[in-house]
């Protein structure tokens, strides 16, 4: 018989924590889009959408410049899931 785990709550920070996250996201991604390597109107990106389940943690997060960051949303760009 398999045994059905219960769903773990996501990681939902608080803003303050989510904007130190989101500094140390870009720190991590040398201030640079992970799509096309722009330095410019840089953005964080959650790789699972809040809206699935998606937490606030450093692994589910990437930096992508505003345009490559709008392609995600209109089912045009990559897939950052790792």
């Amino acid at each position: 018989m398999t045994c059905v785990r219960p769903k773990q709550p996501r990681l939902q920070l608080d803003p303050e924590r989510y904007e130190q996250l989101c500094n140390q996201v870009l720190r991590r991604d040398c201030w640079r889009c992970q799509s096309c390597g722009r330095r410019s109107n840089l953005e964080v990106h959650h790789k699972e959408f809040r809206s699935h389940s998606g937490d606030d943690s450093e692994e589910n997060l990437i930096t992508l410049c505003h345009a490559c960051h709008a392609s995600m949303y209109h089912g045009r760009g990559d897939d950052f899931s790792g």
